[in-house]
């Protein structure tokens, strides 16, 4: 007999991969591969989901050949390939399947409370290091414009799902920079896909020979404070309206050698870039006042800082203003157009037409909307006699205003009604110490149906205070003494002694923020406080708080859940943004281009149990190699997520974070 020896054969296995996916409800297919290895024959898999073969209407179905359709409905379902060889053996996999209609305004909806509670993707089980992760990166901006610090992306992404577009339906980002360029990214595919790219100083576009985006030191006071830095184009987020496949957004640019400064509110073609609905439009606007120190006060396209994100409610685009580092002349304005025609200018209203100031900004946030149509706004430091004995007037500043439209005029301006309002008890203070109320912008609870009080909004400023206000009765002024009991509200709380910048998160009734000041070393944790219901009012200590300090700017948190479980907090730490990053100590002079290193540093995204802050799934610094890093930091910034991927905005690209492969 012969010597050799016997190898039997290796045990059977089956593998999918991936792993794990992520798609759209009704009409992304996911293909899926099996791998089956060992055992003395290779036959081949059969598929099923949810355990049926072939899967189901309700949970998707699947080819011989792996390739699943989802349902129409959101939801996590079990990918399983059985050997034909030997059916106790099986690979499986998880498909998330989101029903999230898009994320087509600032934090995510009218409400502005910054909540995905359709990511059935992203869970504490799978947000790890290990498993989660930078996926790729989207460019705008050429490497030398990376240089010189254009291309910088202060709107928060837009996410349409199910898009026509380049010949195929497709799941598009769309993001715009101070460049004044606007692209549209395919929001799954890696190495990253350009579906157009334009320029809004083009002609097409409404520009005119010789324009620029705006230098940054043509506006604002000349005082190296660089809000906005090197150049201005777009930086409110823009708004989209799916009925229409319709993005509106406002450039800024001027032709330097004429001293001509433009402001256009555009409409553009989701599918193709190009101008619709009459657009583009060159803002200006003017109501009786006596603020400029005539009979009129008129929109002023040079020193207005464009500020806030836009709203769309109403058939209505609603665009805001504030100023660029409180450089006179400014005012707050909120100035209403047509969604169907740009041209159409429907309102138009002024928060400080017999004096200045009183700006529209909120950190980039934008203006809530409740269901019955009023629009709610918070305003900077500027002159407050709305509702003094002394000398009644129509100036509101660092106040909470409730717009509504209406057919008609008001001191304010036209078709817009201050239907109500809460101003601090400390206002004059306020205003004084440069402490703006509005440097948040308000977010709405959910109607309560039970407790004391049914329609609450929340404001938070740079004193750190929280106000908690009955939308139906928000109390204006009740006293000017500086003391600040605000006994005419519902409940009033120090949240963060840092102050705060931006829009909290609101989710199971909890509220989450980082509070910060605009210098090093003042900043906080992100904090989350708990609302009760039955009492109305929230507990004024923290249920938990995040280990990392958030240095200035604070953070906009943002939530992705499954409805009410698996909440994860995602918060992005941009403190080594531009003049306050503390790596630049020292003398170090920012305001050059290019911008020198030690003035640019990486944005730090992070993820949270939203149960407990103090446990942190993920951050984009725990992996080796810098493997998760983003580009360099933006402030005021919230990210977005869907369909179990995070896009973050930065000065240069947009970084795209999900399940790793």
């Amino acid at each position: 007999m012969g010597g050799g020896s016997y190898s039997p054969p290796s045990p059977l296995t089956v593998s999918i991969s991936p792993k794990a996916a992520s798609v759209v409800a009704g009409t992304q297919t996911q293909q899926f591969t099996a791998t089956v290895t060992g055992g003395s024959t290779n036959s081949g898999v059969t598929w099923s989901v949810d355990s049926t073969l072939g899967g189901s209407a309700t949970a998707g179905t699947i080819s011989a050949a792996g390739l699943y359709t989802p349902p129409s409905t959101g939801g996590s379902h079990a990918i399983t390939a059985t050997s034909i060889a030997n059916p106790a053996v099986y690979g499986s996999a998880v498909v998330a399947v989101t029903d999230l209609a898009g994320v087509f305004t600032h934090h995510n909806n009218l409400a502005r409370d910054g909540t995905n509670t359709h990511e059935y993707a992203l869970t504490a089980r799978n947000v790890t290091p290990a498993t989660f992760g930078k996926l790729f990166s989207c460019a705008t901006a050429t490497a030398s414009e990376t240089q010189a610090a254009e291309g910088a992306v202060f709107t928060q992404p837009l996410w349409v799902p199910r898009l026509s577009i380049a010949g195929g339906v497709h799941n598009v980002v769309f993001v715009a920079t101070q460049h004044d360029t606007v692209f549209a990214f395919d929001a799954d595919a890696s190495p990253c896909v350009t579906y157009w790219q334009v320029n809004l100083l083009d002609a097409p576009h409404g520009g005119t020979a010789g324009e620029t985006p705006v230098y940054w030191n043509d506006v604002g006071c000349q005082c190296q404070i660089g809000d906005i830095y090197p150049e201005v184009g777009v930086t409110g987020t823009p708004v989209i309206d799916p009925g229409t496949n319709t993005i509106y957004l406002v450039s800024t640019s001027q032709i330097s050698a004429q001293a001509a400064f433009y402001q256009r509110l555009h409409a553009l073609d989701l599918a193709t870039g190009k101008e619709k609905l009459s657009a583009p439009v060159n803002i200006a606007a003017s109501i009786p006042g006596t603020g400029d120190g005539g009979t009129t006060v008129a929109f002023n396209a040079q020193m207005e800082n464009q500020r806030p994100g836009l709203a769309l409610t109403d058939d209505t685009v609603y665009v805001g203003w504030s100023a660029h580092e409180d450089a006179s002349p400014w005012h707050g304005w909120l100035i209403g157009y047509s969604a169907a025609n740009v041209q159409q200018q429907v309102s138009v209203f002024n928060t400080s037409p017999d004096s200045q100031a009183g700006g529209i900004w909120g950190a980039g946030g934008a203006p809530a909307v409740d269901a019955a149509g009023n629009i709610y706004v918070s305003t900077g430091n500027g002159n407050f006699d709305a509702n003094l004995t002394t000398k009644p007037d129509n100036d509101y500043g660092d106040s909470v205003l409730k717009l509504l439209l209406f057919a008609g005029s008001t001191s304010n301006g036209q078709n817009l009604n201050p239907v109500d309002w809460f101003t601090p008890d400390d206002e004059s203070c306020i205003s004084q110490s440069d402490t703006d109320l509005g440097a948040g912008q308000p977010i709405l609870l959910p109607d309560q149906t039970t407790g004391p009080t049914l329609h609450l909004l929340v404001q938070i400023g740079k004193q750190g205070v929280v106000y908690l206000i009955n939308r139906d009765d928000m109390g204006h002024l009740q006293a000017n003494n500086c003391q600040g009991s605000n006994s005419q509200i519902v409940q009033t709380f120090v949240g963060s002694p840092s102050g705060f910048y931006g829009t909290p998160a609101f989710w199971q009734n909890n509220l989450y923020f980082a509070g910060s000041l605009d210098s090093t070393g003042s900043g906080d944790y992100l904090k989350m406080f708990s609302f009760n219901p039955s009492t109305g009012t929230f507990n004024t200590a923290p249920a938990s708080q995040s280990a990392q300090y958030y240095n200035f700017p604070g953070a906009t948190p943002s939530v992705s859940s499954q409805g009410s479980s698996n909440g994860i907090v995602w918060a992005i730490d941009a403190s080594a943004y531009g003049y306050a990053n503390p790596n630049a100590a020292g003398g170090v002079n920012c305001f050059q281009v290019p911008i020198p290193s030690a003035c640019v540093g990486p944005a730090v995204l992070h993820a949270y149990d939203a149960t407990n802050l103090a446990n942190e799934y993920w951050n984009s610094t725990m992996a080796a190699n810098n493997r998760d890093q983003a580009g360099n930091a933006i402030k005021f910034v919230p990210p977005t997520i869907a369909n179990g991927k995070v896009y973050v905005s930065t000065r240069g690209e947009v970084d795209v974070y999900g399940l790793l492969p």
